[in-house]
């Protein structure tokens, strides 16, 4: 497990009331980082777990808020870094698939206007809002942002045309960001590979053979997998505008 000593410092973990970003939550709180947990305002799993991470005696505050939303990412993360009192890494996990299965990249129709404008205000315009509203803060401290991606926007099929263009697009955002922001803010991502989640926990064992098959370490990730990686990249002095694959080396 990657650890640091991060008392003093201040984080703000998006789309975390689950998975990656519980996992993150969790793991940077360990380390002793007073830590904004970020979930769907009509997410109850938010407070629950922020009443179960407060019982195990981590500094943990909810931040509520959807980040595909104009104004209301912003405002989030204004509100958080108030609660915490300064921001030093921004980890912008939150995101959609948008979908229970994978969508076939031949059904061209099931792309609707519709579906492109979920998938792309939640996982590439949210992480801009939220590192736009973030950037003042995070200049103060020197701090950082980590996005989560996907191999999905690295050129492995994904759960969709749109979401693995949405992701391709982050990646792009992660490298551009660390110019904008650069050399005061760090920008990197991770690009998870198929992950042990609430999302894909209830796939069919075949398909998920089929992907651990093809992988050299034989398994699935699993979101503290993810989290070490994000921590990794949120204290790394020398990192910026990369994007780190997690997905038990996909052969």
């Amino acid at each position: 497990m990657v650890t640091a000593d991060l008392k003093g410092k201040a984080v703000l973990v998006t789309g975390a009331s689950s998975g990656i970003g519980l996992a993150a939550v969790e793991l940077f709180g360990g380390c002793g980082a007073k830590v904004a947990l970020n979930h769907l305002p009509d997410d109850a799993r938010g407070p629950e777990q922020i009443e179960r991470l407060r019982g195990a005696g981590l500094d943990v505050v909810g931040a509520p808020g959807d980040v595909s939303k104009p104004g209301v990412a912003e405002g989030m993360v204004e509100r958080a870094a108030a609660d915490l009192g300064r921001l030093d890494v921004l980890i912008n996990n939150a995101g959609t698939s948008n979908t229970v299965d994978p969508v076939p990249f031949e059904d061209l129709d099931a792309m609707t206007e519709e579906f492109w404008n979920v998938i792309l205000t939640t996982n590439l315009v949210g992480p801009f809002r939220c590192a736009h509203a973030a950037r003042p803060h995070l200049v103060k401290t020197r701090g950082a942002i980590v996005n989560t991606a996907s191999v999905a926007g690295l050129g492995t099929r994904g759960s969709s045309i749109a979401y693995g263009a949405s992701k391709a697009g982050l990646i792009n955002l992660t490298r551009t960001l660390g110019i904008a922001l650069g050399p005061e803010v760090r920008v990197n991502a991770v690009a998870p590979g198929l992950v042990d989640t609430p999302w894909t926990k209830p796939w069919p064992e075949a398909r998920k053979r089929q992907y651990i098959d093809a992988t050299m370490m034989k398994r699935v990730v699993q979101p503290e997998d993810i989290a070490n990686a994000m921590l990794f990249l949120a204290v790394h002095p020398a990192i910026s505008g990369q994007t780190l694959a997690v997905d038990c080396g996909r052969i």
